[in-house]
């Protein structure tokens, strides 16, 4: 695998190292020492799967708070998205920039997304799945999020929003 630092300090996004012959390709896309060696969260707690009917639905901006705040491995395996992360870190730099890609199941993108980070996407084709890895199990006490079009946070959204769930659409407006 190939890790590329984003600009915000801890973000990356992973590039398989494919091994390519006429059947198609084969390529490792987790392994604990890796991450670990890059001093990156390697332990996985609950995976999860999110499947999106429509090109335009928008799920986000989600996080959990501590004492569960956690870590995702995210990686879209079928369709299209454009994934966002912002950076909720008070002490960074970036606190408050995001930073988005567009994760497909023909490019095989991963995102890794440290804790106290707000992560949100929204579809680019009909029929997209998300699998998700996270480094704590969900915590419904910790649950949080921000407004997808919270003007504070300004994020360029590449295209139409049309679906958005009701709670999705009434967080507050960002405080920080």
């Amino acid at each position: 695998m190939k890790f590329i630092e984003t600009r915000l300090k801890g973000a990356y996004i992973i590039e398989l190292d494919r091994i390519a012959d006429e059947r198609g390709f084969f390529a490792r896309s987790w392994s604990q020492t890796q991450f670990a060696d890059l001093g990156l969260s390697s332990r996985i707690v609950e995976c999860s799967v999110s499947f999106n009917r429509t090109k335009g639905t928008l799920r986000g901006m989600h996080y959990q708070a501590a004492p569960h705040a956690e870590v995702k491995l995210v990686r879209c395996t079928a369709g299209a998205i454009y994934d966002c992360i912002i950076d909720l870190r008070r002490s960074s730099p970036t606190f408050k920039e995001w930073v988005a890609v567009e994760l497909t199941a023909e490019n095989h993108l991963a995102l890794y997304i440290p804790e106290q980070f707000a992560h949100g996407f929204l579809t680019l084709a009909d029929g997209s799945e998300v699998f998700y890895q996270m480094s704590e199990a969900h915590a419904p006490e910790s649950a949080r999020g921000l407004r997808w079009d919270d003007p504070a946070l300004g994020i360029d959204w590449p295209g139409p929003i049309r679906v958005v769930n009701e709670r999705d659409r009434t967080f507050a407006d960002f405080e920080g």
